[in-house]
């Protein structure tokens, strides 16, 4: 089994959206079975950002590899780095924090990196095919508040639709929700996310 970790805070030390990922991943290393051999790829969105999808990225992946300079090349390379682990991956757990309503600027640049046509979703005659099928899909989101089935949450939906479009369709969401409202609101939360994944993954 192989398992990507994506980690999208900004925070080096302390994220709680990092630490319940973390979690995520111990449990399901926890439950596989005898023999099973297990790899785990951790890509930190925060300590190493992606770089955001600009003019010259466009450029760059518009143009045929063949006639492309060095410097768009090696662009392209980023990208297709961050796709190879996804399509390599049969679980992932993604990180993420709700920074002011959204996700991470970093979460949309890994997205942004990873929707690319007729590599990881295709146009048909019949609608758009995500081509990263056959994954499950852990989901930790870590809010200050309290926004779980509101119209304040726009991360859920978000989500939902890109990974689903990608061919990503089998998601668990997990929540610590209300961590900014006192301490002891704050240890709720975090005993409640951890019930959540010993649930999901009972």
């Amino acid at each position: 089994m192989n398992i990507l970790q994506i980690n999208s805070s900004a925070r080096a030390d302390g994220s709680h959206s990092t630490q319940l990922a973390r979690t995520v991943v111990d449990r399901l290393r926890a439950a596989a079975t005898d023999g099973q051999a297990i790899a785990l790829t951790v890509r930190d969105l925060g300590q190493t950002p992606h770089p955001e999808l600009n003019e010259a990225t466009l450029q760059a992946l518009f143009t045929h590899s063949e006639q492309r300079t060095p410097a768009q090349a090696a662009r392209v390379a980023l990208d297709d780095a961050l796709i190879a682990e996804l399509q390599a991956a049969d679980v992932v757990v993604l990180g993420v924090p709700m920074y002011n309503f959204g996700v991470p600027a970093a979460l949309k640049n890994w997205i942004d990196a990873i929707s690319r046509a007729k590599v990881t979703f295709q146009y048909t005659a019949n609608g758009p095919e995500g081509l990263l099928k056959g994954k499950k899909i852990y989901v930790v989101l870590t809010r200050g508040g309290q926004y779980r089935n509101t119209p304040s949450d726009t991360q859920v939906p978000y989500l939902r639709t890109v990974l689903s479009f990608l061919g990503m369709t089998d998601i668990q969401f997990i929540y610590a929700e209300g961590l900014a409202l006192g301490a002891d609101a704050e240890q709720q939360s975090l005993a409640s996310a951890r019930q959540q994944i010993e649930a999901v993954l009972a």
